[in-house]
């Protein structure tokens, strides 16, 4: 079953590539040479300031991080998986204030609940953290190795502690909207369902039909998390939205279909493309059965 959310990298360079084999140390000093070589490339400045972050380089990460800062202002600093490690340094408090303000008068003044933005900032946060070292151990040591499964079991307590905090955030302040917490926060509300279980799944699933009907959320979201209470539930899925791995055929599958005939009606009432299309591009063949 297709669970991860991790990153499509892009490796544009050597650095990239290294720190893509869990290489921290030989990455950091690749992406500080070519930020030296290009200190206007924030793209490097970036990887860099992850880099340092991951590698445990607090007072560096810190450095680079405000020259970033300084060209870009977004979210994306306050939702990354690679500042996970420096939110524990007594300074993440003070760089995050500094990227609310930054963002407030670039947005003049977006969210209406600041303190709920920031806690499901930092859920969204821990929520894909390890999903790329996951990548790494399974291409390293098998997908069935003690390494492999020992990181997926730290990812599952973090999960269930952000599931809980989520769920009483909810029933305090109700289903975040983007005009109170703006986009980035909104969807984590949904991304840490999804990751969840069958209770809390289905206890938030009208819910979310109904954010989707206001428009809140794309379609093909609700049609996610209708096939994912279906999977728990060991039915077939209505949507087509999920995969499974074949051990046998070494090949990600589609999981099975309630409905191989009527798949993409039931797609097309929520305006999604038809399967095979969207099959097509996670690089799995697909052809419908005639009516």
């Amino acid at each position: 079953m297709t669970y991860s959310q991790t990153r499509n990298m892009i490796f544009k360079n050597t650095a990239d590539s290294l720190r893509n084999e869990g290489n921290l140390k030989d990455a950091v000093a690749e992406y500080g040479r070519l930020y030296n070589q290009n200190p206007k490339d924030k793209t490097t400045l970036y990887n860099y300031a992850c880099a340092l972050s991951l590698f445990g380089q607090n007072d560096s990460c810190f450095k680079y991080l405000y020259i970033y800062l300084k060209r870009d202002t977004t979210t994306s600093v306050l939702t990354d998986p690679d500042f996970c490690p420096i939110r524990r340094d007594k300074r993440w408090n003070v760089l995050e204030n500094k990227v609310i303000n930054q963002l407030n008068v670039k947005y003049k003044n977006p969210y209406r609940n600041i303190e709920y933005a920031k806690k499901l900032w930092r859920m969204r946060a821990l929520d894909q953290f390890g999903f790329n070292e996951i990548g790494i151990a399974i291409r390293k040591t098998g997908p069935n190795s003690s390494v492999v499964r020992s990181i997926w079991e730290c990812k599952f307590i973090i999960g269930e502690q952000n599931q809980k905090e989520l769920d009483e955030l909810i029933t305090k302040n109700g289903w975040p909207r983007i005009q109170a917490v703006g986009q980035e926060a909104a969807n984590t509300a949904f991304i840490i369902i999804m990751h969840s279980n069958s209770v809390l799944i289905n206890k938030y699933l009208t819910t979310i039909k109904q954010i989707c009907i206001e428009k809140e959320l794309p379609w093909e979201r609700y049609a996610s998390i209708y096939d994912r209470a279906l999977w728990y539930e060991k039915k077939p899925q209505k949507y087509g939205t999920h995969t499974q791995y074949n051990e046998t055929t070494n090949a990600e599958e589609l999981y099975p279909l309630e409905n191989e005939a009527r798949v993409d009606e039931n797609r097309k009432e929520l305006g999604l493309e038809p399967l095979k299309d969207y099959l097509a591009k996670l690089n799995i063949k697909y052809e419908p059965k005639k009516k």
